[in-house]
């Protein structure tokens, strides 16, 4: 499903979980596992599940919140899990009320306080109408507090209604964008000489380098808005062998659709470019575009968007470009092979992960947004969190959540989502961006046909294709 054409396969290891690990003690209180003790590395769901419900004195840990609700998922669906965490808390309003009464106004302003956090970091959680059933039961079942309590919650409220207005609106453009694009591609998979001359050119379009990695920092930035940190679970979702029932998701394909239109984009990025330098007719001009993106990735690489850098030089490395020898011998090259070292994917992408880590403290540490930009290569996060998957596993031999496990992916995933946060610091040029979500592509084999007219068949191998593409 994320495949890219540079096809790159990193191989992540993860310590197997030790069988031996003892499960945290069912205590008398949600907090019994948290509370000063050691860090939960593994315990049953249903522990799990009552360390999450505040009481008058206690309230879980911000980290602890997100890990649990990121991964719950995987063993339990999320209006399943609001369900069960209602009954919890009338149990424990019960609970309190048994005891004194200022207890209870303690725990609704906290109850609050932990749906406040599902909506605002899973809001698509709440596009299920069961989810929102689910939350107004729990609020109108807690003991109603004072009147700034109800002014919080109607807050609360209009602040999701609001998320998921712009979930779907950004689905609707993502669609309408992706529909446009498919439907050129198409036409001009169906020509078998030479494609026509588009009649636009990026650098017809725009020719400062700057301003173009501007631009694409700004594509970059936009997908990263409508990730939801549920899709990386999701992406990896298997049927848990220990559970009998039901894969959670359903509607697998609507759980994952940012991530994989941000995928999408990558790989149109890369045609992009192949396509800009394989079109011109003239050595000369083909090489002038080479230059051109040689440019345009080094200003990616110093904003901090690695994501297009990648698609870049991916792009420029796709068969019907790099098997242009006399484009290339025309053009100036040495910062082109600079970036490619900064990308190698020898030792795990060493060279990466230290430019990555470079940009992730200028972040924690800068004054502005500029600084603040941190556009990870996408496809090898993704990867980092599926070896993560595939290498640990859900549950221990005797049951309990491998809960060591979702912490570290939950601090990827939490890491990431501090990035996508940043607001874009560049002005918009919209002539640019409507050309790079729009502009005609060549298919893969009018890549190669536009490469062959331009520079002929060198062998045996490549005489043939070009004479099956005609």
């Amino acid at each position: 499903m994320f495949t890219t054409p540079s096809g790159f396969s990193p191989h992540l290891a993860c310590a197997e979980p030790e069988e031996e690990e003892e499960a945290p003690q069912e205590g008398p209180g949600p907090g019994a596992c948290l509370a000063d003790g050691p860090p939960i590395t593994s315990a049953s769901l249903d522990t799990l599940i009552h360390n999450l419900v505040p009481t008058a004195d206690y309230y879980p840990e911000v980290t602890y919140v997100f890990t649990f609700l990121l991964s719950a998922r995987l063993f339990i669906p999320p209006p399943e899990l609001l369900s069960r965490l209602c009954e919890l808390c009338i149990k424990q309003q019960q609970h309190s009320t048994s005891i004194q009464a200022y207890l209870l106004r303690k725990f609704g302003p906290k109850i609050l306080q932990l749906l406040t956090e599902w909506t605002e970091t899973f809001p698509s959680d709440f596009r299920d109408e069961k989810m929102v059933g689910h939350f107004k039961d729990i609020i109108h079942r807690i003991a109603p507090c004072d009147e700034a309590y109800w002014k919080t919650l109607n807050q609360v409220l209009q602040k999701l209604s609001q998320r998921l207005a712009l979930i779907g609106q950004g689905e609707e453009r993502r669609g309408e964008v992706s529909l446009n694009a498919s439907s050129i591609s198409d036409k001009l998979v169906a020509f078998k000489t030479k494609p026509p001359p588009i009649q636009k050119d990026m650098l017809s379009i725009c020719n400062d380098p700057y301003t173009l990695a501007q631009q694409l920092t700004h594509v970059e930035l936009e997908h990263l808005r409508h990730i939801g940190p549920e899709e990386f679970v999701q992406a990896f979702v298997q049927k848990d062998p220990l559970d009998g029932t039901q894969p959670c998701f359903s509607d697998q394909k609507k759980k994952t659709s940012n991530l994989e239109a941000y995928v999408r984009w990558f790989n149109r990025l890369c045609y992009l470019v192949a396509t800009e330098i394989c079109m011109p007719a003239k050595k000369k001009q083909r090489a002038q575009v080479i230059e051109f993106f040689i440019d345009v990735a080094r200003e990616c690489f110093n904003i901090g968007n690695f994501n297009s850098l990648m698609a870049i030089i991916s792009g420029m490395n796709m068969s019907p470009v790099s098997r242009l020898k006399k484009t290339w011998g025309k053009a100036k090259t040495a910062k082109f092979f600079i970036l490619e070292h900064q990308m190698d994917p020898t030792g795990n992408f060493y060279n990466y992960r230290t430019a990555l880590r470079g940009a992730a403290h200028r972040s924690r540490t800068a004054n502005s947004n500029r600084e603040r930009i941190v556009i990870p290569f996408f496809s090898l996060l993704i990867k980092d969190i599926y070896f993560l998957n595939e290498g640990c596993a859900n549950r221990l031999p005797n049951g309990h959540v491998n809960f060591e496990k979702f912490v570290e992916l939950a601090r990827q995933v939490g890491e990431f989502m501090t990035w996508k946060q940043v607001e874009c610091p560049f002005e918009e040029d919209r002539a640019i961006l409507h050309y790079l979500h729009t502009a005609p592509i060549f298919s893969e084999d009018g890549l190669y046909l536009a490469s062959y007219e331009s520079e002929s068949p060198e062998n045996q191998v490549e005489k043939d294709r070009w004479k099956a593409l005609r």
